[in-house]
C-alpha cells in the first residue's frame, strides 16, 4: 500500500451510515495505540479515551432525550428522536476526553490540539484497517449534564465523539482545496 494512501483517501462517513460489525478488541487496541503516537509536548498525555458501545449506546441515547426535556419541555418529537438515536448507529464510539493541566508550561491550547490530534489519528487508524469513521461533537460535549454523567472530571472536556464502524453506503468523493493554492512562502520583509 502507498504509505499516504490512508491520508490521502481519508474521508469521514455520516454515522448513519456506520454498523456492525465494528472493530474487535485487538483492532480497537490498534487503533488507541496510534492515537497515543501524537505530538504530546511535555509527555503531559493530555486526553484519555471512554468507550462507548454496546447497550450503553442506547441508554446515552435516552440520557439526552431526558436532558434534553429538562432544558426545554416543548422540544419536537422529532429532535427527541433525533437524540436517541444520536449514539446508535455505529457499533464503536470513542469519546476522546481531553484531560488539561492548568498552570503547567505547555500551554492549554497545546494540550487540547494533543487530543485533536489523538482524534485525527484514531479516524486515519480506522480508515486504514478498512473501517469508516466520523468525528462528531454536538451539544452533548458540552453539557455539564452530560460530561457528569460519562464521568468528566475537573479540567476535562470532549475533544470529540469519534464514532467508527463498517461503512454501509458508498460516499461519493468530496471535492478538496488545492494545497498550492493555500500554501504561501514568508520571506523577511
Amino acid at each position: 500500500m502507498d504509505p499516504l494512501e490512508p491520508l490521502l483517501n481519508r474521508h469521514s462517513t455520516p454515522c448513519r451510515q456506520l454498523g456492525d460489525p465494528g472493530p474487535d478488541d485487538a483492532q480497537l487496541r490498534q487503533m488507541l495505540a496510534a492515537a497515543v503516537h501524537v505530538p504530546d509536548h511535555g509527555r503531559l498525555t493530555p486526553w484519555r479515551f471512554l468507550r462507548i458501545a454496546g447497550t450503553a449506546r442506547h441508554a446515552l441515547g435516552e440520557a439526552l432525550v431526558a436532558r434534553m426535556l429538562e432544558r426545554d419541555s416543548t422540544v419536537s418529537a422529532d429532535k427527541l428522536a433525533k437524540e436517541r438515536s444520536r449514539f446508535a448507529h455505529a457499533p464503536c464510539i470513542i469519546a476522546v476526553i481531553a484531560h488539561l493541566t492548568p498552570g503547567h508550561k505547555v500551554p492549554e491550547s497545546e494540550q487540547i490540539q494533543s487530543g485533536s490530534c489523538a482524534c485525527f489519528s484514531l479516524l486515519l487508524a480506522a480508515h486504514a484497517l478498512g473501517f469508516g469513521a466520523q468525528w462528531l461533537t454536538g451539544w452533548a460535549a458540552y453539557d455539564p449534564a452530560i460530561l457528569a454523567l460519562l464521568g468528566l472530571r475537573e479540567h476535562e472536556s470532549i475533544a470529540g465523539f469519534i464514532h467508527i464502524g463498517t461503512i454501509h453506503a458508498a460516499q461519493p468523493p468530496r471535492e478538496r482545496p488545492d494545497p498550492a493554492v493555500l500554501l504561501t512562502d514568508w520571506q523577511l520583509p
